[in-house]
């Protein structure tokens, strides 16, 4: 829970200190810009929320690794990921945006931090315990807060022990561990398919290199 916190409360304060003008510009999520992804975030705090409040009585059928799939790279096909752009154009001046993401997201955090980490809850029809479901958004901030500064070599990288435990979590559920080599950061952005590897990053990726990227869906 503590890294849930720790990472979303470094992202959404990474969005409030975006200038306007970034907004316009692309994101680390391939077709979307800035705007977008942070109306998609928005969505995902009001996921939390829904979640958070869906108890579940039956057994858990997955965990904070196994919540994750290795799915196929997005198309831009799929009908959320359409609606996105229209829905972050739609809000207008990018302050509309900052205020409802501090608006749900503060919510977000603060039903979380008052969440019994062993209530079980049901979301994506899937169970699992609210741990579990904290631990795995985890991977989600942390990408995410990658794929907002993609573009801002000046802005504030996520927390050094939420990189560390998104890499934990991406080589469980790929089954693999990225080499020591690579740093954290650059395990994330490569293993996910964020950023194309070096000649140097392959040769250290070995028979690795051909696998990924590892797509979480």
């Amino acid at each position: 829970m503590d890294l849930f916190l720790r990472s979303w409360t470094a992202l959404r304060t990474a969005v409030a200190e975006l200038p306007d003008e970034y907004f316009e510009r692309p994101s680390g999520c391939a077709g979307w810009l800035v705007r977008d992804l942070v109306c998609h975030l928005v969505i995902d705090a009001q996921d939390v929320l829904i979640t958070l409040v869906t108890p579940a009585d039956t057994e858990p059928t997955v965990d904070a690794v196994t919540y994750w799939k290795l799915v196929e790279p997005p198309t831009g096909e799929d009908p959320l990921d359409a609606l996105i752009p229209r829905l972050a154009a739609a809000y207008g001046e990018p302050r509309w945006l900052k205020f409802h993401l501090d608006d749900v997201g503060s919510a977000a955090g603060r039903a979380a931090e008052l969440a019994d980490p062993a209530v079980r809850v049901s979301t994506r029809d899937e169970v699992l315990t609210v741990g579990d479901y904290l631990s795995a958004y985890v991977v989600e901030w942390t990408l995410h807060h990658l794929d907002l500064i993609a573009r801002l070599p000046a802005a504030a990288e996520p927390p050094a022990e939420t990189l560390a435990a998104a890499r934990a979590s991406l080589e469980e559920i790929a089954g693999t561990a990225f080499p020591a080599a690579l740093s954290d950061k650059d395990a994330l952005l490569i293993g996910t398919g964020r950023r194309t590897p070096t000649d140097a990053e392959r040769a250290v990726l070995g028979e690795l290199a051909a696998r990924i990227p590892f797509v979480l869906g």
